[in-house]
């Protein structure tokens, strides 16, 4: 016995894990920042736009419902992917204890 928990593997390689076995940390860590600086690019070319066509201020809410909306979309694909891969390693694990 190594002393490790059985659902732990005893690698030190390898992203560190979520306490409940879940998904990579570092997965996740840059969601927040994504979001921000998708809304903060639409935001300042919706400003630009609202200059140079002299449409003030409709462009610029164009731009930060826009930018939010692109965010939102862009991290429900990245928890559907993860929601699937853990989906799949569920399943593979259930597959494995009934063939034994």
């Amino acid at each position: 016995m190594t002393g490790t928990p059985p659902d732990q593997s005893s690698k030190s390689d390898g992203p560190p894990q979520v306490a409940s076995g879940g998904t990579p940390v570092g997965e996740f860590a840059g969601l927040a920042f994504q979001f921000a600086v998708a809304v903060v690019v639409c935001v300042y070319l919706g400003q630009w736009a609202d200059t140079k066509l002299g449409t003030a201020p409709w462009l610029l809410i164009m731009g930060v419902f826009g930018g939010a909306s692109l965010s939102f979309y862009s991290m429900y694909r990245a928890l559907a992917a993860v929601q699937a891969r853990d989906d799949a390693a569920r399943q593979a694990k259930r597959t494995d204890k009934h063939e034994d």
